[in-house]
């Protein structure tokens, strides 16, 4: 009997993705901006440009100490590329998706690495991709391209996509600095030079951070050379190489005192000069999310300037992001703490409110990847601290530490005896702060800005503060610490710190121990090293 030729089913192609069922893209959600006024519909040709993250090739290990999880396993620039990158599939998957709804694939090497494809198309394109009405609206003076509720995608690019960030630009973050008020003739508080803290914090005098590069994050602002050269003259140090990168069209551009100008001032000035042997790069990115996450992911992949510790002072209360930002931001990070980078962020300049109602932390700080920097009221001789208690002058609108417990993050295990409070959520738990330095602007920072010499303060002092110590850290133990809470919470690393016990941020008061003012306290830097 004869078999009859076997006939070959052809493969069944899947729908186009306009014909797709469309899905909620997770965490997308993003509320009315508060007091905006619609001015019209983004008009259709207008150009757009959005980064789309994606998932990863292979997770990221978690390293196990003692059998408790205590962040990401650390792994080499080739093992994190070949295996932790973006999804090649899903990469190919989105640009498949560009290609019919009319956006251009941006050209970039890094894509694979940072997760990110951009892509680029008009407003009508976008709309009809994404699934989002885009409008333009006033928000206090200034005009944005904003949408509301989630972004909608074909179904098949679900568990591919964990982010679409850029259909809307309404700013994003607040610097966490503060200019210290004039004061009365009769107060004569001490101001210092970021020097004299390091002094004070036991900054170990022959290390300078050399070979190390210290990464900043701006989201706004700018630095005028002139001013360096005077700064660090008047230091008696040498201006520090410095190199501006730019992220998404961000740049170098530096106005008035009274602008963000004094933001990245600050951060340079403390950083490079605790660590006068560091380099710095600064990267200028747009105030959106999608700005602060392509500057933290250029930064961390960064081949070229390699920081080693990266610095933020910007953030906002966790309610302000949509949780896919804080997703990418978080997952951003944690490709940090892999690669042996450290990250210190500002925890925020308005107490235990952060601005907003009720108890609030400040994003990115509530990142368990990252050291979440409290602040202080320093008053030191030298060497040795006459007394430093928790930053609390919301009194006389001078601001106040940040620092709380996470509606977001888990409690990570290296908190699990630190007895941080119970979050109000079932999915939070992260305490912050994690350390402190001086950040009361009564007794802030001598810097100068735009040709003017002021007295600086807020916790955005602090992250630099910090990046410079784990410069010097970095130098003088010959490797990256990186990830630094897993030991810094360790019980014998209590000596290492400064325990500040007296003053409150509002609603939560130091105590022995870490509390949610001050973290575990402020350094003292040759017993942390």
């Amino acid at each position: 009997m004869k078999r009859s030729p076997r006939t070959q089913t052809p493969p069944v192609k899947p729908p186009r993705f306009a014909e797709q069922a469309r899905m909620v893209l997770p965490g997308s959600e993003k509320a009315p901006a508060p007091n905006a006024v619609r001015v019209k519909a983004t008009p259709a040709r207008s150009l757009v440009t959005v980064s789309v993250i994606v998932k990863r090739k292979e997770p990221l290990k978690v390293n196990r100490r003692s059998g408790r999880a205590s962040g990401p396993a650390r792994v080499g620039l080739t093992e994190y590329k070949n295996h932790h990158g973006g999804d090649p599939d899903a990469i190919k998957l989105v640009k498949a998706f560009a290609r019919e709804f009319n956006l251009k694939v941006e050209k970039d090497p890094t894509a694979a690495v940072r997760r990110t494809v951009k892509l680029t198309g008009t407003a009508a394109d976008i709309q009809k991709a994404f699934g989002v009405v885009l409008e333009q609206k006033m928000i206090d003076g200034a005009e944005y391209r904003v949408r509301e509720g989630g972004i909608q995608l074909p179904a098949s690019l679900a568990g591919v996509v964990e982010a679409v960030l850029g259909l809307d630009n309404r700013p994003q973050a607040q610097p966490h600095f503060r200019v210290r008020k004039a004061l009365a003739k009769t107060a004569a508080p001490a101001s210092y030079t970021p020097p004299q803290v390091a002094e004070a914090y036991n900054f170990p005098a022959k290390s300078s951070g050399a070979g190390q590069t210290i990464g900043i994050i701006e989201l706004g602002g700018g630095y005028r050379q002139a001013d360096l050269t005077a700064y660090f003259k008047s230091l008696g140090l040498a201006s520090p190489g410095i190199a501006a990168v730019s992220v998404d069209g961000g740049k170098n551009q530096p106005s008035t005192a009274s602008s963000a100008d004094g933001e990245v001032m600050l951060d340079i000035e403390v950083a490079a000069s605790v660590a006068p042997g560091a380099k710095i790069a600064v990267y200028f990115a747009p105030n959106t999310d999608q700005g602060f996450l392509d500057a933290i992911t250029t930064a961390v992949h960064d081949t070229t300037q390699k920081p080693s510790v990266i610095s933020i002072s910007w953030g906002g209360p966790e309610s302000s992001w949509t949780n896919q930002s804080m997703t990418a931001m978080d997952a951003a990070c944690q490709s940090a703490a892999a690669l042996g980078i450290t990250i210190t962020v500002a925890a925020g300049d308005d107490g235990s409110t952060d601005g907003g109602t009720g108890n609030n932390v400040d994003f990115p700080a509530s990142s368990p990847q990252v050291l979440a920097c409290g602040g202080t009221t320093l008053d030191a001789n030298g060497a040795t601290i006459v007394s430093e208690v928790v930053w609390n002058e919301l009194a006389s609108q001078e601001g106040a530490t940040g620092g709380g417990v996470s509606n977001v993050f888990a409690l990570p295990s290296w908190q699990a005896n630190a007895h941080v409070p119970a979050s109000s959520t079932s999915t939070g738990g992260r305490g912050v702060p994690d350390v402190a330095g001086d950040a009361d602007p009564v007794t802030g920072y001598t810097i100068r800005v735009d040709g003017q010499t002021s007295v600086i303060g807020g916790t955005s002092a602090v992250a630099p503060l910090w990046a410079g110590l784990v410069a010097v850290a970095n130098q003088q133990l010959g490797n990256n610490v990186g990830l630094l809470q897993p030991a810094i919470y360790a019980a014998k690393a209590a000596s290492a710190f400064n325990d500040i016990t007296q003053g409150n941020n509002g609603a939560f008061a130091a105590g022995p121990g870490w509390d949610a003012c001050t973290g575990l306290g402020s350094p003292i830097a040759s017993k942390l090293i």
